[in-house]
């Protein structure tokens, strides 16, 4: 049976993202396609104490929600689906989970230092990186591509922006794993759904893991403050924002958990998506050896393709409609960037990974909203130095075993990948 010819006998109501199941081998692209086709504005009931979520998962109404800010906004939690009351929410909140004035001037402590000409003078620092983590990967012949590569380079890239040794790196990214992937027990031994995560209901993920990375960016803090250094939480702790109220110790807790987990998490999983795309279609693989300038736009399809972020939340501040569905003031509104970007009215082809594939409309990042990625430039670069420098070292890649995916229906992540390689 074809996936058109399932479609026509599904119900809508079979479908529940919710359910972290339907997650566990990956994403689930019949239940997103058949959604954006009959049920793009979707309520999606959830079991007590939440009481369920709108999904959106057409890529026009995924960029409007993303738009505007006054309608959908942030202020109740971004990340997660759990509600939270207001000593949740004050506890916390971080920058991505905040709209308006306040914001933007966090935005901004830091906006500088992501733009692409800041980022140029990190170009030949990150081809010695990627170096030697390929050159290290590539010496076994065959390895976990995950450990190996995806999850050391971009780690290593986040120590020098932090200014923390190298030696720190296999910490912050077990502290990651768990906060990140709190719903997938290989990676946390206190599930963010089950009664173990109570004590913990006020840190970043519902994790402990919350904890030491507070513990540990206030050591770097204490250290760093009143002092003249250029790493990212020097000027955290040595600025104030725009609009004139200086950090609390809970916007810095906050703002440097933010940093340590997306800046390291969503590329490594970018890298760990492309990476399968290209041992699987060996065409592309090809291509891209061939044609090694195809690199620029190739890279914008591995963010579609790869979508590490499945979906971020937004809660009504009004009653609005929505393709003929009421969607009421304070109902959670889920945007699923990785229905999105899969939308067959703006991606010719979408189940094609296409290297040349342009224009490439794709909202991995956001496009346009003000909750654009603040580090959409960097990932992109960190995409663009691994695999200029993997291709013109290996001659293939190929699967040994079973691509085991995150159970988490928020991070679209790859944990283990066993390839062998071919060396140029």
């Amino acid at each position: 049976m074809s996936a058109v010819e399932s479609h026509l006998i599904r119900s809508v109501s079979d479908i529940d993202l919710s359910n972290l199941e339907v997650f566990v081998d990956g994403a689930p692209w019949d239940d997103f396609d058949y959604l954006r086709r009959h049920a793009p504005v979707h309520w999606n009931p959830e079991p007590a104490p939440n009481h369920g979520f709108w999904s959106i998962t057409r890529h026009a109404d995924v960029l409007a929600v993303d738009r505007d800010a006054a309608t959908f906004s942030s202020e109740r939690g971004a990340v997660g689906l759990e509600e939270l009351d207001d000593e949740q929410l004050e506890s916390r909140k971080s920058m991505i989970d905040m709209d308006g004035v306040r914001h933007a001037a966090l935005r901004r402590l830091l906006q500088g230092d992501f733009t692409p000409r800041s980022l140029d003078g990190y170009e030949t620092f990150l081809r010695g990186l990627t170096a030697t983590t390929l050159d290290a990967a590539l010496a076994k012949g065959e390895f976990d591509f995950v450990t190996e590569v995806s999850a050391d380079f971009p780690i290593r890239v986040l120590a020098r922006l932090l200014s923390v040794p190298d030696d720190d790196t296999d910490m912050l990214i077990h502290w990651g794993n768990k906060m990140f992937a709190n719903t997938d027990p290989d990676y946390t031994d206190v599930l963010a759904d089950s009664p173990e995560s109570e004590p913990y209901r006020l840190l970043p993920f519902r994790s402990p893991a919350g904890q030491e990375a507070f513990d540990y960016g206030r050591r770097l803090a204490l250290e760093r403050r009143g002092g003249a250094g250029t790493d990212l939480v020097s000027k955290l702790v040595n600025q104030t924002p725009r609009d004139g109220i200086p950090l609390s110790d809970r916007d810095f807790d906050n703002y440097f958990v933010l940093l340590m987990v997306a800046g390291n998490e969503t590329t490594r999983h970018a890298i760990s998506h492309t990476m399968l795309a290209l041992a699987t279609d060996k065409n592309q693989f090809h291509l891209l050896k061939e044609r090694p300038a195809l690199i620029t736009v190739a890279v914008e399809e591995f963010l579609r393709w790869s979508t590490p972020i499945y979906r971020f939340r937004r809660t009504a501040m009004r009653d609005v409609e929505m393709r003929g569905q009421k969607i009421r003031d304070g109902d959670k509104v889920v945007m699923w960037f990785a229905a999105a970007n899969r939308d067959e009215t703006v991606f010719e082809d979408p189940y094609r990974f296409d290297v040349t594939r342009s224009p490439n409309e794709h909202l991995t990042f956001g496009k346009g909203g003000p909750h654009f990625c603040l580090g959409a430039w960097l990932a992109r670069l960190e995409l663009r130095v691994m695999f200029e420098e993997l291709l013109a070292r290996v001659d293939d890649v190929e699967l040994t075993g079973t691509v085991a995916h995150v159970r988490s229906n928020f991070i679209n992540g790859i944990k283990s990948m066993p390839v062998r390689v071919s060396p140029t």
